[in-house]
Order: structure tokens, then sequence, then C-alpha cells
């Protein structure tokens, strides 16, 4: 076999260093990692949230829910394309808008606009 025969059957990602690694080694120079790797993992108790970065609550007083609020309460599929058709009879929300809305309910499902709002989410995340 000659040298052009050779680079045909390499690729490029096989010359990365990290493709192969002898595990002894990789253990005796990495330890940490080598065991984090292993399974035993780190297990994380709890962690700090940055006041500064979580900003202040929202004040909801005054607050009319959108159509997604109204989906984002909906247990199901079959619930939030009832509300869907709902707003669209009382005219709350466009027949443009109301398609656009399904078309996502059937690809991506109910989730799609966002996680579940349970009740007394507003008194949770807002001000009293």
């Amino acid at each position: 076999m000659d040298d052009k025969d050779e680079r045909k059957e390499r690729r490029p990602v096989d010359e990365f260093p990290w493709q192969e690694y002898d595990k002894e080694v990789f253990e005796k120079e990495y330890p940490a990692l080598a065991r984090e790797l292993g399974g035993e993992g780190i297990r994380i108790e709890s962690y700090r949230e940055d006041e500064a970065e979580v900003g202040e609550l929202e004040d909801f007083s005054g607050y009319s829910p959108t159509v997604i609020d109204f989906l984002r309460r909906c247990e199901t599929d079959d619930e939030a394309l009832e509300i869907i058709n709902w707003l669209e009879e009382r005219g709350e929300i466009t027949h443009k808008m109301a398609k656009e809305l399904r078309i996502q309910l059937v690809k991506k499902g109910v989730r799609s606009f966002g996680s579940k709002k349970e009740w007394g989410w507003y008194e949770k995340h807002g001000k009293h």
C-alpha cells in the first residue's frame, strides 16, 4: 500500500489526539475525571442563585392573560384545541393565529407553548 492509499483511508477526525487514549494513562493523569466517567459521578446537593441575576418578582396586578397563558394551563392537546377554538370564536385571536397555533399543537404538542402553569402560578412568581 502506498502513501496515497493510506491518506484516502484516514479521515481528518483520525488526526485528533483525543480520538484514542490509553485507559491506564488517562486514569493516572486525570483521576477525578476518570472516576466521573467510570460511573461514580459527583452528587450535587444544592445550588445557589445570585439574587441580582434572578431579578425582581414581576407585578401581575392588572395583567391580562394571553392565549399562550391559557394554553399553558391545559393538561392535554384536546384541551388546548378547545381553548384555541373558543378564543377564535370569540374573536380574541385571528383565524390566522388560530391556524398557526393548531399547527404547532399538532406538530409539537401542548407543552411546546411552555411548562404547565399550575393553580397559584402568579402568586408564586409575582409580587404580593
